[in-house]
């Protein structure tokens, strides 16, 4: 059967993070192999101990040990089975991996390009249709000469003779544990593992070079201002034959006179005169698509709206568009002239409603205004006469 976890570190069951992490630096020290040169079981003892201490520090995997054991960790009880690496445990410690390997040291080979970032302006119908944009940057393109390896013509870089063509260099201080290994980028290849003899003349060895680079974006329909897109691999090719960066391309969109966008809709206004709401009419409106003849039917009302199908903003899963919604504006005249506005009060007399000026729908009336002036002049003719 395997060791109780607490009793390989030597702690209670209800032991508290810090108290359990003290006790595991102290196992950890007391059975390093270092510490324990050619012991196998110190060793053994050290893993052990590892062990305990990844699973006790986990809040989830404790509470299923302490309920099944061993078996809820391996899955036993319907849990999930618990992984763990014990190089990682022992890093976030001491910085170094007890048990070698090339954890530690990252693959040789040249480093990724800079990525770049440019903007584009877009009217608002390109960024409901999308556009092909063409666009130049300031970028480092692969150096011809020598096809990006950075050595002269006719030669090849070599394997770095320090690292030997890892990249790393590794390094062996002392510490109170014993030996502890880490490891650095090589100092002479920078971390590519290959070093140039005799480097390249036209781009000194960088196998890249900056040049002006023109490219078309294609801009997808149904883009937002504000939006990013991400060009990978258009960015800077790295030093030495590296890979490429990436392109992030910011879109800024103009806004429109007549259309407001509301997600996948399109919104517009159709202004009207209060003559042709009511009797009802047909205009033509100017859509994205080009014109279409809208039906505004009798009676229609401020804010009455016309939905135009199919006619809004492509939607972003590629099923369809959106709609456009007309809503109806309806103009009121603010002047009338004398004909105009005796027409629209004998229509008011014939719908029996009182406007100003116009006639009481149950007989003639004089204007109120005219009415309050007569009696003022005949009270001033009064007084007169008195005196």
């Amino acid at each position: 059967m395997p060791a109780d976890y607490y009793e390989l570190l030597g702690v209670s069951r209800d032991v508290g993070e810090s108290e359990l992490k003290r006790a595991y630096r102290q196992k950890a020290r007391e059975n390093h192999p270092d510490a324990n040169p050619g012991d196998a079981g110190a060793e053994a003892r050290f893993k052990e101990i590892s062990e305990a201490y990844a699973v006790l520090s986990d809040p989830e995997a404790r509470a299923r040990y302490d309920r099944f054991g061993h078996e809820g960790l391996r899955g036993g009880m319907g849990g999930p089975a618990f992984d763990f690496d014990l190089s990682d445990i022992f890093e976030s410690f001491f910085g170094g991996n007890p048990f070698g390997g090339s954890r530690s040291r990252r693959p040789a080979g040249p480093p990724r390009g800079d990525d770049h970032e440019t903007v584009i302006d877009l009217d608002f119908a390109e960024s409901v249709f999308g556009a092909d944009r063409p666009i130049d940057i300031r970028a480092q393109v692969r150096c011809d000469d020598c096809g990006g390896s950075g050595a002269a013509p006719g030669t090849v870089p070599t394997v770095c003779s320090v690292c030997e063509g890892v990249g790393q260099v590794r390094q062996v201080r002392q510490s109170f544990l014993g030996q502890m290994v880490t490891s650095a980028p090589c100092p002479r290849c920078r971390g590519i593992g290959e070093e140039i003899a005799d480097p390249c003349r036209s781009c000194r060895g960088e196998g890249r070079r900056a040049e002006q680079v023109s490219l078309v974006v294609r801009v997808p329909p149904g883009v937002e201002g504000g939006a990013t897109l991400r060009l990978s691999g258009r960015g800077s090719v790295g030093p030495r034959g590296g890979p490429p960066g990436d392109l992030y391309v910011h879109l800024r969109v103009t806004e429109s006179d007549v259309f407001v966008r509301q997600g996948d809709s399109l919104v517009a206004e159709l202004p009207v005169t209060m003559l042709q709401a009511a009797l009802g009419t047909t205009l033509t409106f100017e859509t994205l698509d080009g014109p279409r003849e809208l039906r505004v039917a009798a009676g229609t009302q401020p804010n009455d709206m016309i939905r135009l199908n199919g006619l809004g903003v492509p939607r972003s899963n590629g099923r369809g568009r959106g709609d456009l919604h007309v809503v109806v504006r309806v103009d009121i005249p603010k002047k009338l002239s004398k004909a105009e506005a005796a027409k629209l009060r004998e229509v008011a007399a014939e719908r029996g409603e009182t406007v100003v000026g116009g006639p009481d729908p149950e007989g003639p009336s004089e204007n109120v205004n005219q009415v309050d002036g007569e009696a003022h002049a005949r009270n001033r003719r009064k007084r007169r006469s008195r005196r």
